[in-house]
C-alpha cells in the first residue's frame, strides 16, 4: 500500500475505514506515540549493546590468536586446531549476535503490529504488544514486545473479545481479552489504531492484501486469520493435513508453522525439519519468507531430487514429473498412462506381492563347503533366513547372512591354519640343529605352499556363496520386474519402496518435521515411502485438491491419509479452507467458472473485471498482449506474468514478444524468478502468484489448468483468446 493510502486512516486521533468515521481519543492516540517512542529508545539502546558485544567478542579473538599462535609457532598442528576451534567459536558468537541485530533492524522498522489488552481470572488487566521479533531486556521478566509465536501471542488471533484460552508450558490458561488494537507502523512512525473489537482486521487485511505480491508472504504475521492461526499453533505431535483452496495461504500457513514449531520447541527440531516443494523455482520463490520471520538453513527439496539422491542415481536420465504434465497439456496419452497405473494403489498391491514372491523364492540356497567338505547346511541356512532373521528385510538379511557364512569360512581357513603352524612346529622339534638348517628353506616352502592352498580354498567357498547369496541393484532388479526400460518419475518413489522393504533403507539424517506442499499431485506410495524412509511422526500436509495436475482416476490421496498412517502413533487432522485471500473478486468468480466441485469464497476485496480478448494474427496477437502489459504497469504492477498452458506455446512465442518488451523466460526449473515482467508455463506458475497476470489460450485448455493460470493473479487478470 502507498503511503498516502496509509495517512488517509489517520487525522489527529480520527480514522476512517471505508468512509465511515470512528472519533478516537486524542489521547489514547498519544499514549500509543509515546509507547512506540519509548519502545524505540529501548530497541537502539539495544542494537548499541550488542554492537559493543560484536566489538568485545572480536577482541577477544584476535587477542586469543596472537597469544596463541606466539605461542606454537613451532607446532603447525596445534596452530591448526587451534584455528579450528576458534573459526566455531566465532562463527557461533557472530551468529548469535548477527541475527539479533538483524532483528532489532527490522524492529525499528516495525517494532509491533497488534495490542491485547486481558485478565487472568481476577488480577489486574494486563497489556502485551505483539511483533513479528519479541524483546525482553536482560534485567526484566516484563517483555517489551512479545514474540508472535509465543504462546500468549495467540489472544491476539482469536476472533471476538471475551473468554479465550492460550497454552503455556504448565498447562492451558484461561483469559478476559478486554481490548484488541492493530498499529498501523511504518518506518518507526505510528500512522494508525484500530480497535479489532469494532471489527476492521478485514480492513487491515485488504490494505495489505492490495499491495503488491513482493511483500504479500513477508506481512502475514500482521494479518493472520482465526482459522490459520490454530492450524499454525497446532499440537507438533500430529499429522496436519491441509486442503485449501487457490488463495487461501496454505503455502504460508505452513511456512509460519514451521517457524512456530522452531521457537517453541528449537532444542527438539533444530536442523531436523525438511520441506518437500513441487519444484525448484517455486522453492527459490519461498526462500525469502523463512529467513523473514528469523530461521534459516532449513532443508528444502523437491521429491524428485530427493528420491534421486536417496537412490543414488547421478546419470541416468529421468522423465521429469512436468513433462508427464506437458503430456497432459498437448493431449499425449501413451506414457500418461503408464503414469497413472504406477500412481495408483493397484501397482503398490502389485509391488507388495512380487515383494513377497521375492522373500520365497529369491535365493536358491546352496549349502557352503570348504575343500569340498560342507560346512553349513542347507538346512542351517533356510533357519537362519526363515527363523532367526525372517523380521529383517531381504537384502539386509541376506548380507548379515554372509557376514555369518564368511565367518564360517574364515574359522575354517584358521582351523586349517592354526593346524599347519602345529604341524610345522612338529617337525621342527623333531629335527637337530644342523637338519634344521637344512630343512628350514624346505619347511618354509612347504608353509607357503600350503598357506596359498587354504587361500585358494577360501576364494573357491566365497565364489560359491557369492554365486547364489548375491543379489542385483534394487534399480535393476525394479526394471526387470515391471519390464521398464527409461525411468519416470512414478518410477522413484517405486524403487525407494523396494529399497525400504528390500534393504530396510533409512534416510541417514534425523528428521522430526516434514512440510509436504502441493501435496495434491502425490500418490498413496509417495507418502508411504516418504513416512517410511524418514521414520518422522511429524507433518504439515499442505495442498488443494481442485489443482491435480494430473487426474489418476483414483482419490486424492492428501484428502484420504487414514490409508497411509495407519498406525496409532499418528494423529491426523484435517482443516479445510475455502476462503481465498489472494485475487479480486472479480478475478475469483471468473476462476469458479472452471472448478465442477465447491466454489471458492473469495474474500470481499473489489478490483478490474476481467479483460478477454480475441485476436486473429500473431500481429494483432503480440500487440494486444504488450498493450495488457502497458496497463498493468501503469496500474502500478510491478510483478507480470505470461501464463501460458505449455512449454512449447511458450517456446513459439517467447522470441516474438522478447523483441518488443525485455521479460524473463522461464521455461524450467533451473532457472531462477527474481520478479518483474515472466513468461511461464502453467504447471511451473503453480503455488506463484503475481499482480498481474495474462493468459494465452490457445487450443482447448483443461478446465482444472485454466483454474489454475486463473488464480495467480492478485489484482489484474487478462485472457488473450488466440484464434
Amino acid at each position: 500500500m502507498k503511503n498516502s493510502q496509509w495517512e488517509f486512516f489517520i487525522s489527529f486521533g480520527i480514522y476512517e475505514v471505508k468512509g465511515s468515521c470512528f472519533l478516537n481519543n486524542q489521547i489514547d492516540f498519544l499514549n500509543e506515540q509515546a509507547k512506540l517512542d519509548n519502545t524505540l529508545e529501548i530497541i537502539n539502546s539495544e542494537m548499541l549493546k550488542y554492537l559493543e558485544k560484536r566489538k568485545v567478542v572480536t577482541k577477544y579473538i584476535l587477542d586469543a590468536r596472537k597469544k596463541y599462535i606466539e605461542e606454537y609457532k613451532d607446532d603447525e598442528d596445534q596452530i591448526i586446531d587451534y584455528f579450528d576451534h576458534e573459526n566455531y567459536v566465532k562463527e557461533e558468537a557472530y551468529k548469535t549476535i548477527d541475527k539479533r541485530l538483524m532483528e532489532f533492524t527490522k524492529l525499528k522498522e516495525t517494532p509491533y503490529f497488534g495490542k491485547v489488552t486481558f485478565k487472568e481470572d481476577d488480577n489486574i488487566p494486563e497489556e502485551i504488544y505483539i511483533g513479528r521479533y519479541g524483546l525482553t531486556l536482560e534485567d526484566s521478566y516484563e517483555p517489551v514486545v512479545v514474540d508472535w509465536r509465543a504462546p500468549i501471542a495467540s489472544l491476539f488471533y482469536k476472533g471476538s473479545l471475551g473468554e479465550a484460552t492460550y497454552n503455556t508450558p504448565a498447562g492451558e490458561m484461561n483469559a478476559d481479552i478486554i481490548g484488541r488494537k492493530q498499529l498501523i507502523i511504518k518506518k518507526g512512525q505510528l500512522k494508525g489504531v484500530f480497535d479489532s473489537a469494532l471489527d476492521v482486521k478485514d480492513e487491515i487485511l485488504q490494505m495489505v492484501l492490495t499491495e503488491n505480491s513482493s511483500d504479500k508472504l513477508k506481512d502475514i504475521v500482521m494479518t493472520i486469520q482465526k482459522e490459520q492461526d490454530e492450524i499454525i499453533r497446532e499440537d507438533r505431535n500430529k499429522v496436519i493435513v491441509v486442503n485449501g483452496v487457490a488463495g487461501s495461504g496454505k503455502t504460508t500457513i505452513a511456512l509460519h508453522r514451521v517457524s512456530y514449531l522452531l521457537y517453541n520447541f528449537r532444542k527438539q527440531l533444530g536442523d531436523k525439519v525438511l520441506i518437500f516443494g513441487p519444484n525448484d523455482v517455486f522453492m527459490d520463490y519461498i526462500a525469502q519468507v523463512l529467513p523473514s520471520l528469523g530461521e534459516s538453513n532449513i532443508a528444502q527439496s523437491t521429491f524428485e531430487n530427493f528420491a534421486k539422491e536417496e537412490i543414488g542415481i547421478v546419470n541416468e536420465p529421468i522423465k521429469e514429473f512436468s513433462r508427464y504434465v506437458e503430456d497432459v497439456i498437448d493431449g499425449n496419452t501413451s506414457e500418461l498412462e503408464e503414469y497413472k497405473y504406477k500412481s495408483s494403489q493397484e501397482f503398490v498391491k502389485f509391488l507388495d506381492e512380487k515383494i513377497s514372491v521375492l522373500n520365497k523364492e529369491y535365493f536358491n540356497i546352496q549349502s557352503v563347503k570348504f575343500d569340498g567338505e560342507e560346512i553349513v547346511s542347507v538346512d542351517e541356512i533356510k533357519e537362519l533366513f526363515e527363523g532367526y532373521y525372517k523380521d529383517m528385510p531381504l537384502f539386509r538379511r541376506s548380507e548379515k547372512i554372509r557376514r555369518i557364512l564368511t565367518s564360517k569360512i574364515k574359522d575354517k581357513r584358521d582351523e586349517l591354519y592354526y593346524a599347519l603352524l602345529k604341524e610345522i612346529k612338529e617337525k621342527k622339534e623333531k629335527l637337530s640343529e644342523e637338519e634344521l638348517k637344512i630343512e628350514s628353506n624346505n619347511l618354509e616352502f612347504l608353509r607357503r605352499m600350503r598357506i596359498r592352498e587354504i587361500v585358494r580354498m577360501v576364494m573357491n567357498s566365497r565364489e560359491e556363496l557369492d554365486s547364489w547369496i548375491n543379489h542385483e541393484s534394487v534399480v535393476e532388479l525394479y526394471k526387470n520386474m515391471t519390464n521398464t526400460r527409461s525411468l519416470g518419475y512414478m518410477d522413484l518413489s517405486a524403487i525407494l519402496y523396494l529399497m525400504v522393504k528390500l534393504e530396510g533403507k533409512k534416510l541417514k539424517r534425523e528428521i522430526k518435521h516434514i512440510v509436504i506442499d502441493e501435496a495434491q499431485d502425490y500418490s498413496y506410495l509417495q507418502f508411504e515411502v516418504i513416512k517410511e524412509i524418514t521414520g518422522c511422526k511429524s507433518y504439515t500436509i499442505v495442498g488443494d485438491s481442485n489443482q491435480r495436475l494430473i487426474d489418476t482416476n483414483e482419490e486424492c490421496a492428501m484428502i484420504n491419509l487414514e490409508k497411509v498412517f495407519t498406525d496409532q502413533e499418528f494423529d491426523i487432522k484435517n482443516f479445510s479452507l475455502n476462503k481465498s485471500y489472494r485475487s479480486t473478486q472479480e478475478i475469483m468468480e471468473y476462476a469458479n467458472k472452471f472448478l465442477d466441485e465447491e466454489k471458492i469464497v473469495p474474500l470481499v476485496r473489489r478490483g478490474e473485471s476481467v479483460m478477454e480478448e480475441e485476436v486473429f494474427d500473431e500481429s494483432e496477437f503480440i500487440d494486444t498482449v504488450i498493450s495488457i502489459i502497458e496497463d498493468y504497469e501503469e496500474d502500478n504492477c510491478e510483478n507480470i506474468a505470461i501464463i501460458f498452458k505449455g512449454r512449447n506455446e511458450l517456446r513459439r512465442y517467447a522470441p516474438l514478444i522478447k523483441e518488443r518488451i525485455s521479460i524473463q523466460n522461464l521455461d524450467n526449473e533451473e532457472i531462477i524468478y527474481k520478479g518483474g515482467k515472466v513468461l511461464i508455463p502453467a504447471y511451473l506458475a503453480k503455488g506463484l502468484e503475481f499482480d498481474g497476470a495474462i493468459i494465452i489460450e490457445e487450443g482447448e485448455i483443461q478446465p482444472l489448468i485454466k483454474y489454475i493460470m486463473c488464480t495467480r493473479a492478485l489484482h489484474r487478470l487478462a485472457v488473450v483468446k488466440n484464434k
